[in-house]
C-alpha cells in the first residue's frame, strides 16, 4: 500500500480514493484542471507586498511583519511550508524582536491558491499561536476555501514527492496553458 505522508491525518477511505487516483495516473491531470493558473509573486519584495495587503485587509490591528521572504532551506520532508517567528536582535543595551515570515520556495511555482493559503496560515499566527479552533476559524475568515486549498496542497505535495519537483508532467500541470 502506497504511504501518503502528507495525508496521514485524513480518514483511510479518503486516502484510498487518493491512492486509486494515483494508480490511474490522474493526480496531475486533476490538479491541472482545478488550478490552471500561476501567480506573479516571484521575489521577496513582491511576497512582502502580497502578505502586507492580506494583513491590512483582514488583520489591521495585528503587528506588521518586519520581513517576509521565500526560503529555499525550508524542506518539505520536515513538513515546514512556512515559518512565522520572532528573531531577537541586540540594539545597544536592549533586545528587540523582529517578526519574520518565511515561505518555502516551492510556492514560487505553485498555483496562486496555494500561495494564498500558506500566507493566510502564517498571518493567522500573528494573532493565534496554536493550531486550535480559533486559529482555523481565522484562516477560514481570511480565505473561505482554506480547508479545500490545504487538502489540495497536500495532494500537490504528494504529486511532487511521487514524480520529483522537476518532472515535466508536474510542471505542465501547474503552469498556464
Amino acid at each position: 500500500m502506497l504511504p501518503l505522508r502528507y495525508l496521514a491525518g485524513y480518514p483511510e477511505d479518503l486516502q484510498q480514493q487518493v491512492r486509486e487516483v494515483i494508480e490511474q495516473g490522474q493526480l496531475a491531470t486533476m490538479l491541472r484542471a482545478r488550478y490552471p493558473g500561476s501567480h506573479e509573486v516571484r521575489s521577496d519584495g513582491a511576497l512582502y507586498d502580497y502578505t502586507l495587503a492580506l494583513k491590512n485587509r483582514f488583520l489591521r490591528k495585528a503587528p506588521v511583519p518586519d520581513r517576509v521572504l521565500f526560503d529555499s532551506r525550508l524542506q518539505l520532508a520536515e513538513n515546514a511550508l512556512g515559518i512565522n517567528g520572532k528573531l531577537p536582535r541586540i540594539q545597544g543595551g536592549k533586545i528587540k524582536c523582529k517578526r519574520e515570515i518565511r515561505v518555502a520556495s516551492v510556492f514560487k511555482e505553485a498555483p496562486p491558491e496555494f500561495l494564498r493559503m500558506i500566507v493566510v496560515h502564517e498571518l493567522a499566527h500573528l494573532k493565534e499561536r496554536q493550531h486550535d479552533r480559533a486559529f482555523y476559524q481565522l484562516c477560514s475568515h481570511m480565505e473561505p476555501a482554506y480547508h479545500q486549498f490545504e487538502f489540495d496542497l497536500r495532494l500537490y505535495l504528494t504529486q511532487i514527492e511521487l514524480t520529483g519537483p522537476s518532472c515535466p508532467a508536474l510542471s505542465l500541470a501547474m503552469t498556464k496553458d
